[in-house]
């Protein structure tokens, strides 16, 4: 099972929070992250945000990493989305 979190986040309070879950045995990590993403954009009325390389990087390194106004090309009203991996297989 591949569990991730997504949360939005404004002044550090928890706006929005959903686990997307897939057990899809024919995906690799990098397509179930980006499914996972898209589902969780769709539930948050969001477009799909911009992977910058410090994105990648933190990604990479902690399985977690925040999106900001800087990685989504409409305007947000909140500070950031955050997207962390809770379970992999």
């Amino acid at each position: 099972m591949f569990r991730i979190w997504g949360k939005e986040f404004h002044n550090n309070h928890l706006l929005k929070d959903l686990v997307i879950c897939n057990d899809d045995p024919g995906l690799n990590r990098t397509r179930k992250v980006f499914q996972a993403l898209e589902e969780i954009c769709v539930a948050f009325d969001l477009s799909v945000p911009i992977w910058l390389d410090s994105t990648i990087e933190d990604f990479k390194r902690h399985s977690k990493c925040r999106f900001t106004a800087d990685s989504f090309i409409e305007q947000i009203d909140f500070d950031f989305l955050e997207l962390q991996v809770i379970e992999e297989d």
